[in-house]
């Protein structure tokens, strides 16, 4: 298993996302209903648990991405993996390997455009 590294950026909007599945967890359980946030925030979850221990993983349909640089060095790749499939503005995770050579550095958490 990998060890994960954040990016400022990513670690906030994954605080972001956790929190908002939270807030509409907590009126779900005061008899509200259920949102978007709290399932956007479990596939996000998982796909983040997936990377860390096999970012091939079939369902995260990982490729190369070109349009972000590599923070560590920019002649190595930066990779794109699926949180959603087949939804509009479904969300993607930038990531990268490094700083060490059992790092995985997650750079963006993103719907996609």
């Amino acid at each position: 298993m990998a060890t994960l590294v954040w990016a400022s950026t990513a670690e906030a909007t994954y605080s972001d996302l956790r929190s908002a599945a939270q807030t509409s967890l907590d009126k779900r359980r005061a008899g509200g209903k259920a949102s978007k946030a709290e399932g956007l925030f479990k596939q996000v979850k998982k796909a983040i648990d997936l990377l860390a221990n096999n970012p091939r993983h079939p369902s995260l349909h990982t490729h190369k991405y070109n349009d972000i640089d590599n923070p560590y060095d920019p002649s190595q790749p930066v990779f794109e993996a699926y949180a959603q499939n087949k939804t509009p503005g479904a969300y993607r995770i930038f990531w990268c390997y490094g700083p060490k050579k059992a790092d995985i550095t997650i750079i963006a958490i993103t719907p996609h455009p």
